[in-house]
């Protein structure tokens, strides 16, 4: 059983990223081993929690996963762990609009039978704090509220305030962090700036976390906390099982299967995961990395090397190649704009991602990569693989989508149902090609992407595991 604990608040801007990555660091200093997770799609926070942790930061999202991968996804990622940290998004019972409790920080609580600490903004209020979280604490029973911590807090008198109020709320107050421990992360269009793009930075910011953290919080009782979360039924999801590339574990005598052993992520994967493929080197996949492109989830990694690929890291930065032997190509989200003189200059990496690709190799490319496979972006030429300008614009365009795919292609065949979501304040025109990659059913009806010969391109963000026939697929196209 691994003890967990979920950091939730009221609203965003209340502090559950300083708390949630404080806690991280400090516990990882005090020796234990912790594995950081975050409720949602956002691929920003999770960078600084594996920051804090030196652990893939893994996120748990009920919308594009479906809940029954939550908690197996969640005992895949906290293997062999002392303590797991969860970090919230938005506001507690926030989730998908229009679709009740589905995708929030409330459900995926419940579904990790996990306890609650909530992370009140106090910086306006003294008595009226207890009336808050009573009315967060007694929504919905199942959602078990241990404890809070007050976060921008102003002076001694006003923590008395609103201990004095709490008191009466029967919710213990787990920590007290005043306004002058709050630890600021730079943002811009899109939220904090990546670890990747200011590590030195990142890593005093940790480091301050952590510090506000251990002087205001009762460490002691937030473990007590989270080592009293019953023991969850769920098998660790693995990647060979769920990609097809191994079978099933034998039933043990009880009726379960063996738990896993903690999953290990070294920065280049060469072989799949199967033992049978364990003599064979598969077809190498390159994936983009470095601070233009710093969004992906861990697992979909873990599935191409599952699924038998060879995965490696470049930078489009600075790699003037693509990885030797490269037979597929991964290009996920990330902030390509901000570096687009960057990419733009590396003429040598911007052929050979044209030549892949008009070679019919497959690859898949994901918002950032999108933008690199036009002609342009904001004027600066990019890999030219698509016939279609990217530029800025000053429309956020954000939520989760519901898909299908118009056409075959390397990761997907016509038909296929995906639940994605999308995050940039850019814009592609056209915004299809001939052949669309999807149908958009939600919020509006509209066609998007790109699909023409290896090619799939699109602003949507997917989850793999909630489709991991798509990593299978993928390296099928890649050859043997």
């Amino acid at each position: 059983m691994v003890a967990r604990l979920v950091i939730a608040a009221p609203s965003s801007g209340s502090g559950k990223t300083t708390v949630a990555t404080g806690l991280m660091a400090a516990f990882v200093a005090a020796g234990l081993s912790v594995s950081p997770h975050k409720v949602g799609p956002d691929y920003i926070d999770p960078g600084y929690h594996s920051l804090a942790t030196g652990r893939p930061g893994r996120n748990l999202d009920a919308y594009l996963c479906g809940t029954e991968l939550i908690a197996p996804l969640f005992a895949h990622g906290a293997a062999g762990c002392d303590l797991a940290v969860v970090e919230g998004v938005m506001g507690l019972y926030d989730g998908a609009a229009g679709a009740g409790e589905l995708a929030s920080t409330a459900q995926v609580a419940k579904l990790l039978r996990a306890p609650v600490v909530l992370v009140v903004d106090a910086s306006s209020q003294s008595r009226s704090v207890a009336a808050l979280v009573h009315g967060f604490a007694s929504w919905d029973p199942q959602v078990r509220i241990g404890g809070v911590i007050l976060n921008k807090v102003g002076s001694e008198r006003h923590e008395e305030l609103l201990r004095e109020a709490l008191d009466e709320s029967g919710v213990p107050v787990l920590g007290v962090l005043r306004r002058s421990d709050f630890v600021g992360t730079p943002s811009r269009h899109l939220g904090l700036v990546p670890v990747a793009e200011r590590r030195a930075e990142a890593v005093a910011s940790v480091e301050a976390m952590a510090e506000a953290v251990r002087a205001g919080c009762d460490l002691e009782a937030l473990l007590g906390l989270a080592r009293s979360a019953p023991a969850l039924p769920d098998a660790p999801w693995d990647p060979g099982v769920a990609c097809g590339a191994v079978p099933l574990p034998a039933p043990s005598r009880n009726g379960g299967s063996a738990p896993d052993p903690a999953p290990q992520t070294p920065a280049r994967l060469k072989m799949s995961a199967g033992p049978h493929n364990q003599a064979r080197r598969g077809p190498l996949v390159a994936v983009a990395g470095g601070p233009a492109f710093t969004f992906s989830y861990a697992e979909h990694t873990e599935l191409l090397a599952a699924a038998g690929a060879e995965v490696v890291t470049f930078d489009p930065l600075r790699d003037e190649q693509l990885p030797d032997g490269t037979r597929g190509l991964v290009i996920g989200g990330g902030f390509p704009e901000v570096y687009a003189p960057e990419l733009s200059a590396n003429d040598a990496l911007r052929k050979a991602v044209a030549e892949l690709a008009h070679s019919g190799a497959p690859v898949a490319a994901e918002c950032a990569g999108l933008l690199y496979l036009a002609r342009a972006l904001d004027g600066m030429p990019m890999c030219g693989v698509l016939d279609a300008e990217a530029r800025m614009s000053q429309r956020l365009t954000l939520g989760y989508r519901e898909a299908v795919a118009v056409s075959d292609s390397v990761l997907a065949a016509a038909g296929t149902r995906m639940h994605g979501h999308e995050f940039h304040r850019t814009v592609v025109e056209p915004a299809a090609g001939p052949d669309p990659a999807w149908g958009m059913h939600r919020p509006e009806q509209r066609v998007e992407g790109f699909v023409q010969q290896g090619v799939h391109a699109s602003y949507l963000h997917t989850h793999w595991a909630a489709t991991p026939g798509m990593a299978r697929r993928f390296i099928e196209r890649c050859g043997a």
